[in-house]
């Protein structure tokens, strides 16, 4: 039973990807999306079935090459990322309906439903996959259709330059996969996923490559710059998707090998918390000082990409000093805060592409007054950004309050060293979490309050209703995931000391209630309680020009983190006379430098320019030379398989 509900899905998934690829019209598209809604849904099933019952099932092998079978395999793992795919889906499904007709052409709305289905075909396929082999086969496919749905609008040379970023961070992502697989190949003789009983001395080198390539995938610092780069470029429906999914599948990938070594060396778990932890911190502060609300929603993920880790690395710690109980809380709330991350930034995404849609920019200081031209879409962006900036009692809450517990149990460890370095982490991940609420108070205060700005935002309209219904769909997931958290975690066999924010949620919404009736029924009968403009300090009437910007909002912590951003003020003056006494023009600029786009990213790349360039010098024409050049490259393999395979 539980097969079929699989293959369903795999099948309803191919379809959507075929038939807009075969039919041109506006009904094939909503079938196509219809098809990966349908998939969804079979999915959850499946992926609810085993996560409560516990029952794996049994998937037949195919032999198509000696030595290699195409297998699935989904045991609660894979199920828990399986069932994060099913939520995320349907509200990107439905939200692309009318999401998608705004492309330029006919070929170009099709493409863009095909590659969808396709892309959430090949991340479920690298969650299922039962071997090395398969896994990587998918993996590139979804990093392929992926990297198409970038570069949607080839005729920008924004897409191109994220198309580019993005294929050549994939590409080395894949490279280390392969590096990581290929030794375990050698060290376990088969491609299987299966228990590595190895000292983990030995498992250094697959650990180091699977890290990195992993890492790329997931967005982690210093391999984080391609998010910012794609994310704002791909249509939302598709930022969605990435953010929300792609970059969990990554985590899965890392999960699956972690969970799978019997003994894990202590200088992991550290290098991952550390890594965790900047990514984390990096990831908000950078974001703080962004005005594009996509670019600035893509550095969120990098943030909570680091939060996940966090989780990752404490688990590893514990699970080495055998602190089981902290192990398995700090893992599970890794896990929850990926799920809930793909619920509400899936949400944002959705919301922001509504956004742009509206008004036709991504600039935030253009926006302003949008509460009352899009109110549905604000509230549901409050959704997501409360959820975000963890505040009770959304689903985002109850995550990050888990790994917290784990921090503050972590006096049971008997190392001082270890203790100080938690504690580093532990002030990180507040910092972290305080500006996160600072950021996303900055993203809904410009974008939705006060009075439009520009004619953009003062002719902006509520979007369709199928994008409202997408974005509904995680908006209501992000509060029923938060209010039944606990019952959640004790369904799933997880006993933890997590707070029922059910009852938390009741006193909240009767004491709003008993505000708002307070303040209806208070003062002399008949007058009006609320002003209608706000008090303008003896100003005759409030204009946009009088507002904060998302410059002027981010001014203070740009000064405080001055030394991250590496912040460069320059000015030129002209003045009237020689003496330049009277002023008469001049201009000034902020520099904000990419630190690590120029100062690692640009070095490589001109230093493998460099050598390219030398290299091609060796491309002279001649035949002679070609097969000198195939002589020595079949000799050197012949010496390395001799002495070193």
């Amino acid at each position: 039973m539980l097969e079929a509900l699989v293959y369903g899905a795999i099948a309803a998934l191919i379809s959507g990807t075929v038939l807009p690829l075969l039919y041109r019209s506006k009904n094939t598209r909503k079938t196509s999306f219809g098809l990966s809604l349908l998939s969804s849904v079979l999915l959850l099933g499946f992926a609810g079935a085993i996560l409560y019952t516990g029952k794996e099932p049994v998937f037949p092998a195919i032999r198509y090459l000696p030595g290699l079978d195409f297998t699935l395999a989904a045991d609660r793992l894979a199920a828990g990322f399986v069932l994060l795919i099913a939520a995320v889906v349907p509200g990107v499904s439905i939200y692309s309906i009318e999401y998608v007709e705004h492309a330029k052409s006919e070929a170009g709305k099709n493409l863009q439903a095909a590659l969808t289905n396709l892309f959430i075909l090949a991340m479920l396929m690298v969650v299922l996959a039962g071997n090395m082999v398969i896994f990587l086969i998918f993996w590139e496919i979804m990093s392929i259709s992926s990297l198409l749905l970038v570069l949607h609008d080839y005729s920008s040379e924004e897409n191109k330059k994220a198309g580019f970023f993005y294929f050549i961070m994939t590409s080395l992502s894949t490279a280390f996969l392969f590096m990581g697989f290929i030794s375990l190949f050698r060290l376990t003789g088969s491609a299987e996923f299966g228990p590595l009983e190895y000292p983990a001395s030995i498992l250094n080198l697959p650990f180091i490559c699977l890290f990195i390539g992993f890492g790329i995938k997931a967005g982690i610092v210093p391999f984080h710059k391609w998010l910012p780069y794609a994310h704002p470029a791909a249509p939302s429906s598709i930022s969605a998707l990435m953010s929300g999914v792609m970059l969990k599948v990554a985590i899965y990938g890392f999960l699956r090998f972690l969970l799978s070594v019997y003994t894990l060396e202590l200088w992991w778990g550290i290098l991952i918390l550390i890594g965790g932890s900047l990514s984390a911190v990096l990831g908000v502060i950078y974001a703080l000082k962004e005005s594009d609300i996509k670019r600035l929603l893509a550095y969120s993920s990098i943030e909570n990409i680091g939060i996940i880790f966090l989780g990752i690395g404490l688990y590893v710690i514990f699970k080495v000093e055998g602190l089981e109980t902290l192990a398995m809380l700090s893992l599970v709330g890794a896990c929850f805060h990926a799920f809930n991350h793909a619920l509400f930034k899936s949400l944002l995404f959705l919301c922001a592409g509504s956004v742009v849609h509206a008004t036709g920019t991504r600039n935030i200081e253009a926006f302003g007054g949008l509460v009352k031209r899009m109110p549905r879409t604000a509230v549901f962006f409050m959704i997501g950004s409360v959820s975000i900036a963890a505040l009770p009692p959304t689903n985002g809450f109850v995550s990050e309050l888990m790994l917290f517990q784990a921090y503050f149990y972590s006096s049971a460890l008997s190392d001082p060293l270890l203790k100080v370095l938690l504690i580093i982490t532990l002030s990180v991940f507040a910092l972290t979490s305080a500006l996160a609420a600072a950021l996303f108070v900055k993203l809904f205060g410009i974008t939705f309050l006060a009075l439009p700005r520009t004619k953009y935002a003062e002719d902006a309209t509520e979007v369709p209703k199928f994008m409202l219904l997408g974005e509904a769909i995680p908006a209501i997931l992000c509060i029923l995931s938060g209010l039944f958290s606990a019952q959640i975690l004790v369904m799933l066999g997880f006993d933890f000391e997590v707070p029922d924010m059910l009852i938390l949620g009741l006193i909240l919404i009767g004491a709003c209630g008993l505000v708002w009736f307070a303040v209806r029924n208070s003062g002399p009968s008949g007058s009006p309680r609320i002003s209608k403009e706000t008090w303008g300090c003896g100003s005759l009437a409030q204009h946009p020009t009088m507002e904060y910007t998302s410059a002027g909002f981010s001014e203070p912590l740009v000064v405080i983190f001055k030394k991250v951003y590496r912040t460069e003020i320059s000015s030129t003056r002209i003045y009237e006379d020689t003496k330049e006494s009277i002023f008469k023009s001049g201009t000034a600029r902020i520099h904000l430098m990419k630190f690590f786009e120029e100062i690692l990213y640009t070095p490589i790349a001109g230093a493998v320019c460099l050598v390219s360039s030398n290299i091609s010098k060796m491309q002279n024409g001649k035949l002679d030379t070609y097969v000198l050049y195939v002589f020595i490259a079949v000799l050197t393999l012949m010496i390395f398989t001799r002495f070193f395979a």
